[in-house]
């Protein structure tokens, strides 16, 4: 099945939620135009991701470092009071698949707590799958909280059997293994890295799996970040600086890239993809089929939600 994706890099406004979906339903409008099925935006788009973490001062910091965070925590994503219906209702107007990654709120139990989210809305505009960051990176587990496997899903579209991990979870063998293992034909890495060792991987992945890759970060520069941003002159004194590469590719089932890499360039990476081609690339090595052993190794995945409290009344 032949599908035409986009691939969006363009920056979010950073901690403005109102803004920064202004921004993904302007492109998203803008890849259907052209013909895209499936639109594909980075880690945290919405509103951005927290870039100044990398650059702050451990425990020299703290009262920037708390007023950034509430910034975040008020701008982020509470999906149980529909704060994503804008994205979802332009994805079925458009009638296009999306895969976004957001800063999460918990809105159910805590109402403070932040995750690291990726959600795929179908052409109907139901969410199709909630997966919350396993294990934040360093720094940014000073930010959002550890998700369950409850997201750890792969789930049909128009555009073929998608799953996604989130940056370096894509590191964690096992946690592809679980997605190779539900016939996956799209596997989405929505990241905030780049370079050539992710890129690398990437390729690894689409060999390994026998998949497409679809990856990218926002390319932003510190002209980007909003000028009432706190610690912005102190943190990104150099305007001109791109604080990230972006890095958008495609690359095809035991390939190499077919689109991309989309180097520092705040545009959207369209390519064609053909999700039969998956299926094609496994019959010599499909690692959750007859290249396993289950006799030997066997996984097991706990998809049970995990939340803090169960109330019985």
């Amino acid at each position: 099945m032949q599908a035409k994706i986009a691939i969006c890099q363009k920056p979010p406004l950073i901690n403005d939620l109102e803004a920064s979906m202004e921004r993904a339903l302007e492109s998203l409008n803008e890849a259907a135009a052209a013909g895209a099925r499936l639109v594909v935006f980075p880690e945290a788009y919405l509103p951005g991701y927290p870039t100044w973490i990398w650059r702050l001062r451990p425990g020299g910091d703290g009262a920037l470092s708390g007023e950034l965070h509430a910034k975040l925590r008020d701008n982020a994503v509470d999906i149980s009071r529909g704060a994503l219906k804008p994205l979802c209702k332009a994805a079925a107007e458009a009638q296009v698949t999306v895969v976004c990654g957001l800063n999460e709120i918990d809105g159910e139990y805590s109402g403070t707590t932040i995750f690291n989210t990726v959600v795929v809305i179908g052409p109907d505009g139901a969410i199709l799958n909630r997966h919350r960051k396993l294990v934040p990176t360093n720094p940014e587990r000073m930010v959002w909280g550890r998700g369950d496997a409850s997201g750890l899903r792969v789930v049909d579209t128009p555009v073929g059997r998608i799953g996604a991990l989130i940056c370096w979870e894509n590191y964690m063998p096992l946690a592809r293994y679980a997605l190779y293992a539900q016939n996956i034909e799209v596997f989405v890495a929505p990241t905030w890295d780049t370079g050539e060792r992710w890129l690398a991987s990437m390729r690894h992945i689409a060999t390994e799996g026998g998949t497409w890759v679809i990856s990218t970060a926002t390319a932003l520069q510190a002209s980007d970040l909003p000028g009432d941003m706190p610690g912005r002159e102190s943190l990104f004194p150099d305007a001109d600086e791109w604080i990230n590469d972006g890095d958008a590719v495609v690359i095809e089932p035991f390939g190499g890239p077919v689109a991309g890499p989309l180097n520092r360039d705040k545009r959207i990476l369209y390519a064609e993809i053909d999700t039969d081609a998956a299926r094609n690339a496994r019959r010599s090595l499909d690692i959750a089929g007859h290249y396993s052993r289950p006799d030997i190794f066997r996984l097991e995945v706990n998809r049970q939600a995990m939340p803090p409290a169960v109330f019985h009344d």
